[in-house]
């Protein structure tokens, strides 16, 4: 599907899905490289930087929840800038560029606020979009964390072991997908300044500052999540360990029982106490005197 979005100075041309046609017409239209056409039938594997003589083509992966599967999924988007056009690629709906896009068709938004001298401009803006809606991203996994931690703490650890794993498999693909931008990004610093020029560096860098505010606020709930699952953990093991400690003393206290039990009910020609008078309640106080013995030295032990 394509969008073509223009003003007096500038066209914005978003692709979702591109078609071989629609590729060939807009490098066509937008003296395009042969190698950026290539690149844009398909998704790439990898963030990267080209420049050449009239474009400067970005490729960025932005992470996307996705409800089926629970956690995040890589999306690309590819740019083509020029001096006066973008052309913004992606092969999935992404929420952020689809607003956009809505709301420069039906207003005047692209004119008034979103364009400048140059595409850069546009650019500027679409990736503080993006990273803006990464933020609100992060946010869904910190609301799943507190959700989290009320569960730890009142004592429904194997539900929140669970949902802890959910979580810190979205973190890592989070992660995975916006990894690399850092490096992405200084590098198209670099190239955006011999384009555009030094007046538009401090957008650059702002972009930057995004980044880095999405990619701290990230590791930040990296490790929240990663405490939550060793406390978790140390609450399960806790519980293990009572349990365990429990089910032994009741059986070093069941096993004189056992052994007396066994001793006066062997098939012998004498058994002593057995056939006196009260045979039965003499038996049955030495167990329980033994029971009493073993509590005993249980407690002076502190094991109970």
């Amino acid at each position: 599907m394509l969008t073509t979005i223009k003003d007096k100075k500038l066209t914005w041309i978003d692709l979702e899905s591109p078609t071989l046609e629609e590729v060939a017409s807009i490098a066509k239209r937008f003296s395009i490289h042969p190698l950026v056409t290539e690149e844009l039938l398909q998704p790439s594997l990898r963030p990267k930087v080209d420049v050449y003589k009239n474009a400067l083509y970005l490729i960025l992966h932005f992470p996307v929840f996705d409800p089926v599967q629970r956690t995040s999924i890589s999306r690309e988007i590819d740019f083509v800038i020029g001096k006066n056009f973008l052309i913004t690629v992606h092969y999935e709906v992404i929420d952020p560029l689809y607003e956009l896009t809505k709301i420069c068709s039906v207003g005047n938004e692209l004119r008034d606020k979103y364009s400048g001298k140059h595409a850069g401009f546009l650019l500027f803006h679409i990736l503080h979009q993006l990273y803006d809606f990464s933020l609100r991203e992060l946010g869904h996994i910190q609301v799943k964390i507190d959700h989290i931690e009320k569960q730890i703490f009142q004592g429904n650890e194997r539900q929140a072991f669970r949902e802890i794993s959910l979580v810190r498999r979205d973190i890592i693909n989070f992660r995975r997908s916006i990894r690399l931008h850092e490096a992405i990004l200084k590098s198209f610093l670099i190239a955006g300044e011999q384009f555009f020029g030094a007046d538009f560096s401090p957008y650059l860098n702002n972009i930057i500052g995004e980044y880095f505010r999405v990619w701290n606020w990230l590791e930040s709930t990296k490790e929240t999540a990663e405490a939550l699952q060793t406390t978790n953990e140390s609450l399960l093991s806790t519980k293990t360990n009572e349990i365990i400690k429990v089910l032994t003393i009741m059986a070093f206290i069941t096993f004189p029982l056992t052994l007396i039990g066994t001793i006066f009910g062997m098939n012998t020609d004498y058994l002593p106490i057995v056939g006196l008078k009260g045979d039965f309640w003499i038996i049955l106080g030495i167990m329980i005197t033994g029971m009493i013995i073993m509590l005993a030295f249980f407690k002076r032990k502190r094991w109970l």
